[in-house]
């Protein structure tokens, strides 16, 4: 088997909760009293031009939340929206192991906005362990477009077949596949271990003895 020198990875959902999904929106609207339908409807305009990093946080705000008069100031929803986001300590240690162990280039392939992947970045420390972040706020493509995948392996300067994508959602995991990525579909960790041994990829066994 062709050894394995990049790991493409996505954040929410594999590294870290996801920053700004259904529920976090869903704990919003209760937390602030909001009216969800509109609150939603709203969301759904705006959210991928605010992925794509042509809105920032408080265009997109003013435009969801602060279009009317609000019992609350922006920067109270923020810090909201941003405790959201929590750390998978097993995931994000199992990556940084691999990464010291195989010398692997760690390429982050993600949808987020850019004030979200700041503070994830920074928060999470995950500046420490990846190499280059292929965020649709920085570069306005986002997943399913097969450009940022194709943007990803450009900058990688990685043969394809060197490459392996962690990823959570089914869909972009086939995207990935199309191209000729070979791809784990993240849904536990303990899966995820086993996967990546299929691709010579081993994992200490102090890890997985700690998860079981």
């Amino acid at each position: 088997m062709t050894k394995i020198s990049t790991l493409f990875i996505d954040i929410g959902g594999v590294l870290l909760t996801n920053g700004w999904d259904h529920q976090s929106r869903q704990l919003a609207a209760d937390h602030f009293k909001l009216e969800w339908s509109e609150m939603e409807s709203r969301h759904k305009i705006n959210f991928a031009t605010f992925e794509e990093g042509k809105l920032t946080l408080d265009e997109y705000l003013n435009r969801v939340i602060f279009y009317d008069e609000r019992s609350f100031t922006q920067s109270q929803f923020k810090d909201f929206m941003f405790a959201q986001s929590q750390p998978y300590p097993e995931m994000l240690d199992l990556i940084y192991r691999l990464k010291a162990k195989y010398g692997l280039k760690i390429v982050v392939l993600s949808n987020e906005a850019r004030e979200l992947n700041a503070h994830r970045i920074q928060k999470f420390k995950l500046y420490a362990f990846v190499d280059c972040f292929i965020s649709s706020c920085f570069v306005h493509l986002r997943k399913p477009d097969m450009d940022i995948f194709r943007l990803a392996i450009d900058i990688a300067q990685t043969p394809i077949e060197q490459i392996v994508y962690i990823e959570n959602t089914q869909m972009f995991v086939q995207i990935a596949q199309g191209l000729g990525i070979k791809s784990v579909l993240h849904t536990d960790f303990k899966s995820t271990c086993t996967q990546l041994t299929s691709l010579n990829l081993q994992i200490d066994d102090e890890i997985t003895n700690e998860s079981s």
